[in-house]
């Protein structure tokens, strides 16, 4: 079946955009099945970390763990200052203390 232009709303801006029949048919050839949610220019101002909507918005890239692609994996451990259980996003060898956000803070104060 042949594709036909398709008139999409951006999910940024609110405007609204030509889906082309030769975009359609390029996504259809990389196995894409989601059709763009961004029109041209959002999606070349994400690219390249700006935004249409103005301040506010933050591209963080991909390896970050906030506005990223994946989120972060955190690993279960216990405070050795306090006993509490806490989570951080690196996973504990053991060999080193593991705290928790409050006891951090105060350690990283009695240090200075």
């Amino acid at each position: 079946m042949p594709h036909q232009d398709r008139l999409l709303t951006c999910r940024d801006c609110g405007a609204s955009f030509t889906f082309t029949a030769g975009e359609q048919t390029f996504y259809a050839g990389r196995g894409l099945a989601n059709e763009p949610g961004r029109c041209p220019s959002c999606r070349s101002a994400r690219k390249a970390g700006g935004s249409p909507l103005g301040a506010g918005y933050v591209h963080y890239g991909p390896f970050a763990s906030f506005g990223g692609r994946t989120p972060r994996q955190m690993h279960p451990a216990t405070c050795a200052h306090c006993d509490q259980m806490t989570e951080v996003p690196f996973l504990p060898r053991g060999d080193r203390p593991v705290y928790c956000s409050d006891c951090y803070a105060s350690t990283r104060q009695a240090a200075r």
